[in-house]
Order: C-alpha cells, then sequence, then structure tokens
C-alpha cells in the first residue's frame, strides 16, 4: 500500500530553488571551470522562503566544506546533444555528455564542492556564505549538503582524461592604471579582489579555438560589478597576462 504522505513521483521532479546566488562572477567568462581554482572567490546564498529558517541549517557550522546542487540556468537549451567538447582536451575532442563536466546537461544541473564561510542574517535576509566556487551571479541552488570526507574523498578515484588539475599558470603583471585603480577600492567590498584577478587570467578563460591567436585583444571579465581588462602578450618568448584596468 503506498504511503498516505508520499508524493506522484512527477510533482517529485518540480523543483524549487532554496537559494539564489550572488556572485563575484557576472557571467560566464572568466568564471573557473571547476571549483577551487580560486581560493579568492566569494558568493552569498540568498535563502528563499520557505526555506529562510535558521533551525533548516542547524548543525551545518559544523562542516568546512558543502556540496551544492544548482542548475546551469545560462545553459538551459530546448534540445541537448550526445556528445560535448570538453576544454580540457582543447575543445577538438569529443566526449560523451555523461562522461564530462559539461554545463549543456538534458537537466542543466550542476554539483560544486565549496568551502561553508557561514550563516547569517544581511539587510534581513538570511545568507549562506561560500568561497572556492565557480558560481555565476543568478544561479539557483537546489540543494545544500555537508561534504564527507570519509565518504566523499576517494584517494584511488581515476579519470583517464583528466587525473591532475590544471598546473600551467601563465604570468600576471598588474599595469600601473589597474594598480591605481585596485588602490582607491574599498577591501571590505571588493576581497582579496587582486588575488581573485590574477586567480582568473593565469589560467587562460578564453575558449581553446582562441588561444595562439589575436594576442593582441583586449578581453574583459565581469568581477563584482567592475570590468577587469586584461590581454595576451608574449615577452621574452613567455606569454603573460597584463591587466590594464579595473573600473
Amino acid at each position: 500500500m503506498p504511503r498516505h504522505d508520499s508524493i506522484p513521483a512527477e510533482h517529485a521532479l518540480a523543483l524549487t530553488p532554496i537559494a539564489i546566488t550572488r556572485s563575484c562572477f557576472k557571467d560566464k567568462f572568466g568564471v573557473p571551470r571547476q571549483p577551487g581554482l580560486t581560493r579568492y572567490a566569494r558568493a552569498d546564498l540568498v535563502i528563499q522562503s520557505p526555506y529562510n529558517r535558521e533551525d533548516a541549517f542547524r548543525g551545518l557550522e559544523t562542516a568546512s566544506h558543502l556540496w551544492l546542487i544548482f542548475q546551469f540556468h545560462e545553459a538551459v537549451r530546448a534540445e541537448w546533444r550526445p556528445v560535448v567538447r570538453p576544454p580540457r582536451l582543447g575543445g577538438n575532442q569529443k566526449m560523451g555528455v555523461f562522461a564530462s563536466r559539461s554545463p549543456f546537461r538534458p537537466n542543466s544541473l550542476g554539483l560544486s564542492v565549496v568551502r561553508n564561510e557561514g550563516l547569517l542574517r544581511k539587510e534581513g535576509q538570511l545568507v549562506l556564505q561560500v568561497s572556492d566556487h565557480d558560481l555565476i551571479d543568478g544561479t539557483p541552488i537546489l540543494d545544500v549538503k555537508p561534504y564527507l570526507p570519509f565518504a566523499d574523498s576517494i584517494p584511488s578515484a581515476a579519470l583517464g582524461w583528466a587525473e591532475a588539475p590544471p598546473t600551467e599558470r601563465l604570468e600576471v603583471v598588474f599595469l600601473a592604471e589597474a594598480e591605481q585603480q585596485l588602490a582607491g577600492l574599498s577591501p571590505e567590498e571588493y576581497p582579496d579582489l587582486k588575488l581573485l584577478i590574477a586567480d582568473v587570467v593565469s589560467y587562460d578563460p578564453r575558449p581553446s579555438f582562441r588561444r595562439g591567436r589575436d594576442e593582441e585583444r583586449v578581453y574583459g571579465a565581469h568581477l563584482y560589478d567592475l570590468n577587469v581588462r586584461f590581454r595576451f602578450v608574449n615577452v621574452d618568448s613567455r606569454k603573460r597576462v597584463e591587466v590594464l584596468t579595473v573600473c
């Protein structure tokens, strides 16, 4: 006999966001391709009604890291494709969508581990603060779970085409105008901004097909409410990133 408090499966699949993300990353360009690639990315998860009750998060303060289940809200498509081109493979090789971490998925769901920075009230709203994330501003959060080190970390786990984190990073140089602009910004409003910029641009956020081309082109990434403009140059046969302005 079915339980009286059960609900039909089709209704259970109607997901309601428990939080909306206020992120330092305002658009997709420049967002780390995985969480944890920059220690300085911060976000507020604004808890939505009726989930905005402190008792729903009781005990979460003991968790150093959290799992977030979210929607790739800027990657929702009417149709899905069975194969994708992962940036880790240079954008030239095809992999099955279920063998990848591509945002272009049948249900547009994402999964990230982030650092828990604590729960607080901010301007009357309940906010869960996180860092080391890869979330775009406005990302709907569908669930929050504590990361369990004894269960969620598997040292012997393997993935043949992405065994290790990316280690190649470009040298980053802040030009005089950018340094001056950074000096005039509030560290409370823009925490660790220079370090965040350095992390974002050092991994070369350009699409794979752009790398090695248009070296004098000026790029822009939106962090917080600022536009960070930078370019890739070759100096003494070595490639580096020059941050031009932060305004």
